[in-house]
């Protein structure tokens, strides 16, 4: 997968808003995503991370703020916007009754793909992914590996600019996380840029150069990944920034 050079930063964030009843779950959000990144959606469960990119896709609509994908303002331009981002939520939208080739297929007709074009990428992926084997199995008799597997060969078919992943490795095997893996270095290598939620600090600082900590709705770090940890485990960085109760435990001394 190669792409011409970017012409617009892949993700612009400003001032995302965004209240669920008396819940603010974004708070004047900025952010900025470099072009050719892995970048790491880091923060505490409940901090905004899936709004952020629900908002980014156009599934949550924010109550203030812009955002531009590959200099489609998503607010006028959605569409564009949508055509240059390939998702893959948490939890996963797959048609359970169909194959996986048959899910590809569906896909494509979606994305308005040349027929040929699906069978020729879909057989590629399917070998990539380790499916191949199972590709003509339903989705329904799937493991949640194979079913993320599936997935991600799907948001990759049309060839986007932006990978958009949420949780991709919660719950995946070793095997099937490498797998997964060795597919995004290759959308990076053509030049594709790749955003994932996580809340597992020790597997973003093995594949992201670049973290964006959300902390209460709001961006409290953002930058190359070494420089965030500056020496330190990210971990350590992480909780220096969103800050961290001590535990009382003689709360739970029953537990002795």
């Amino acid at each position: 997968m190669s792409f011409p050079p970017p012409l617009a930063m892949p993700i612009r964030i400003h001032g995302l808003t965004k209240w669920f009843g008396e819940t603010r779950a974004l708070d004047a959000l900025t952010l900025d995503v470099p072009a050719g990144t892995c970048f790491g959606l880091v923060g505490p469960n409940g901090s905004g991370k899936s709004t952020t990119l629900r908002s980014v896709i156009g599934l949550v609509r924010p109550d203030s703020g812009t955002i531009q994908v590959c200099g489609h303002d998503i607010a006028t331009e959605l569409q564009q916007a949508r055509s240059k981002i390939g998702v893959v939520l948490d939890p996963l939208q797959l048609f359970e009754r169909l194959t996986a080739r048959e899910f590809l297929t569906t896909i494509g007709e979606l994305r308005q793909l040349d027929p040929a074009l699906v069978i020729e990428r879909g057989g590629q992926l399917f070998d990539t992914l380790q499916l191949a084997a199972d590709a003509d199995r339903q989705i329904a008799g799937y493991s949640h590996g194979m079913r993320k597997k599936t997935a991600l060969a799907a948001a990759v078919l049309h060839r986007p600019r932006l990978l958009l992943l949420d949780e991709p490795f919660e719950g995946v095997d070793p095997v099937s996380a490498r797998t997964m893996r060795s597919m995004l270095d290759r959308f990076r290598t053509g030049g594709g840029t790749v955003v994932f939620s996580s809340h597992v600090m020790d597997l973003v600082e093995r594949l992201c150069d670049h973290v964006g900590v959300i902390h209460e709705g709001r961006v409290v770090a953002s930058g190359p990944t070494d420089e965030l940890r500056n020496g330190r485990r990210l971990e350590e960085a992480f909780i220096d920034v969103v800050g961290a109760s001590d535990v009382d435990d003689g709360g739970l001394a029953w537990l002795g």
